[in-house]
């Protein structure tokens, strides 16, 4: 991931802005189907799985069928949008590895048997995020701590490897936008180049214009207007803020070399990468992200987090020992369903984020896809089968929300395959399944 000056990010934010529409015009093999709905995903990886031993006790999944839908405990915190979101049961990874973390993790996002392929959002980058000035934005909180092992992180770029994700949010944020501040500071002006930079884009949508039909004359017509209401936003002279693209920040207050892995800290990391993950995406830095909390088999201690119901200063209650609950009745069970309420507060939190951006017609969320996960099932088990996976954002209008979908047993490969093909990709199959998952699209 390379540093993104100014200028290039205005080159990113121009070069979405010109070419969404033209598709069927400029068509590559690298970009195949990049016209889709849905204009970005992210991938919100928790670990250790969910409380769900079977029946009433299960704290995770949510009760109805179809568009009734009641919310369970762990879910409560997507109220707000759960009209926006898809609540999937069934799911299966397969029984190849069952019962292991780590078999989990290779299989979560590549889909394959024993974890041997190239994972979702890595093609999605390659296919979907190519043109993107970043095609890939990885991020983690605690995730590579204590050097962690391969097998503890759940993006593959090729079959068998992996790569960590940026833990500590400042780096991330110096890649990501140069020099600007990560802290709250003065506005800047734009670029002295900015004008170039514009003048350059004009000039070869007008050189496309006389090389285009009528119909596409009419198009392009139309989206020079989008391209000058990016010009005014550049210079300032638009009524839409531009902080967040023109003097990018996020809140790293606390955040050291020596806190970056401490569990007290961890909520002030995460929070910060989130922030960061979804600026980038709003400033048409990225369209493919994936978050990491922590890693599977986590010694997370989650009662240090100040301020929040898990804190309790004198007990250490980590992540993978909660999981192991034995007994719903285990004082464990209780504390593994807090945390796990507690990541998904997390998650809400991103899409607050995303639902604040006005997009289009409608806000950021509601051209996205965000996919809530983790690498096993119920937790005390470590299950493959009935993964708690959640799709939120609808998309573009691609995916079916506000509705509980049971897969009944069938691969998880076949829900990447939908939100692949939501995101405008041509993808027939992936991992271990089949086609794509029948009622996840519109």
């Amino acid at each position: 991931m390379n540093v993104v000056s100014r200028r290039s990010l205005l080159r990113g934010l121009l070069g979405a802005a010109m070419l969404s529409p033209f598709a069927g015009l400029l068509r590559t093999a690298a970009a195949d189907g990049a016209g889709g709905p849905a204009k970005r995903i992210l991938f919100f990886y928790f670990p250790d799985g969910v409380p769900d031993p079977g029946g009433a006790a299960g704290k995770w999944f949510p009760q109805g069928s179809d568009t009734n839908v009641t919310l369970s405990e762990n879910l409560a915190p997507l109220a707000r949008f759960a009209k926006d979101t898809l609540f999937l049961r069934g799911l299966s990874m397969g029984a190849t590895d069952a019962g292991s973390h780590p078999g989990g993790a290779k299989k979560l996002l590549t889909a394959v048997d024993g974890g041997g392929g190239e994972s979702i959002d890595r093609w999605l980058a390659r296919n979907v995020g190519s043109a993107s000035p970043v095609s890939h934005l990885y991020l983690g909180a605690m995730a590579a701590q204590n050097n962690a092992s391969g097998d503890k992180f759940i993006s593959y770029p090729s079959a068998g490897t992996t790569v960590a994700p940026e833990d500590d949010p400042r780096a991330a944020f110096a890649r990501l936008f140069g020099s600007a501040t990560p802290t709250p500071g003065a506005s800047s002006g734009p670029d002295p180049d900015d004008t170039s930079v514009l003048d350059t884009a004009f000039a070869d949508l007008e050189s496309m214009r006389r090389r285009a039909g009528d119909v596409e004359k009419a198009k392009l017509d139309l989206h020079l207007e989008a391209l000058r209401d990016v010009e005014k936003r550049v210079k300032g002279l638009g009524a839409v803020p531009t902080a967040s693209c023109q003097n990018p920040r996020i809140d790293t207050a606390g955040i050291t070399s020596q806190t970056l892995n401490e569990a007290a800290t961890f909520p002030q990391i995460l929070r910060a990468q989130s922030d960061l993950m979804v600026q980038a995406m709003a400033c048409g830095l990225t369209r493919v992200g994936v978050l990491q909390c922590s890693q599977h088999t986590s010694e997370l201690i989650m009662s240090r987090f100040a301020g929040t119901p898990l804190y309790r200063p004198s007990f250490d209650m980590r992540s993978h020992q909660a999981s192991h609950y034995g007994d719903p009745g285990d004082s464990k069970f209780a504390d593994y369903t807090a945390q796990r309420t507690w990541f998904v507060a997390q998650a809400a939190y991103v899409l607050e984020q995303l639902a604040a951006r006005p997009e289009g017609s409608g806000t950021m969320l509601d051209h996205s896809l965000v996919v809530i996960c983790s690498e096993v099932s119920d937790g005390n088990t470590h299950s493959h089968d009935n993964m708690p996976f959640v799709v939120c954002g609808k998309g573009g209008g691609a995916v079916r929300t506000g509705r509980i979908l049971d897969a009944g047993g069938r691969r998880h490969g076949e829900l990447w395959v939908s939100l692949a093909r939501a995101m405008g990709a041509n993808l027939g199959s992936f991992g271990s399944g089949g086609g794509p998952l029948p009622g996840v699209l519109v």
